[in-house]
């Protein structure tokens, strides 16, 4: 199997990912608490593009772990795919809440423009609230989606990281598995060795045994 950069190169990337990873969403979170009439697609694109490069240099260390590297190689990279995970989380996390606000603060506006505009024709109150009670119903329901989509790329952030997990028990137990042939074949040869032993002793015994009867049947 050809290997991915080195381990170390690996490393640096992963490190330098999760540095502006943290930095970006920092600046989300503020956004989020801010809760400004503000244009969050571009930082929502960057953190996105981070978090899947974070993914494919964990996807390279994961082959290095895979061809048989040492046990501190495979420690590392769960901690970088925990990293990832808890990053990919907060991101769902921060994007759901930013999306709840600006859905509340819309319906807050236009209940507004509507306040001002419906003068004193009741009839047409009763229609304005009718359509703001519906599209309240809508954001919440909108809202409620964006919480199941969230929580859905959540689990499969969890699922990769339990599968890249097994993967490697997997690895470490078919190279186990391949080295037990050689091990057997050692034991058998000492088991082997010490029956050869135990008749060779077996049959000074008895020679010496024979020699000391025929000494004194000669006396």
């Amino acid at each position: 199997m050809d290997l991915p950069s080195s381990w170390d190169v690996l490393r640096k990337q992963a490190r330098k990912l999760e540095a502006q990873l943290d930095e970006q969403i920092n600046l989300y979170r503020k956004l989020v608490a801010a809760k400004g009439d503000v244009n969050e697609k571009d930082l929502e694109s960057g953190i996105d593009h981070l978090l899947k490069q974070l993914q494919h240099v964990n996807s390279q260390m994961q082959i290095w772990v895979s061809s048989g590297s040492s046990e501190v190689f495979s420690h590392t990279l769960t901690r970088h795919q925990e990293i990832l995970h808890d990053f990919t989380q907060e991101f769902y996390r921060l994007r759901s809440s930013l999306r709840a606000a600006q859905e509340h603060a819309s319906l807050l506006k236009n209940y507004g423009v509507s306040d001002q505009s419906k003068g004193d024709l009741e009839d047409g109150s009763s229609a304005e609230q009718a359509l703001l009670r519906e599209q309240a119903a809508l954001s919440r329901g909108t809202g409620q989606i964006d919480n199941v989509i969230s929580q859905a790329q959540a689990t499969f952030g969890e699922l990769v990281l339990q599968r890249s997990t097994f993967s490697g028990i997997s690895y470490k137990i078919s190279n186990v598995s391949s080295r037990l042939p050689s091990v057997n074949h050692i034991l058998s040869a000492i088991k082997r060795r010490k029956s050869m032993d135990t008749i060779i002793l077996s049959l000074v015994a008895s020679t010496c045994t024979f020699l000391i009867l025929l000494y004194w049947l000669s006396k």
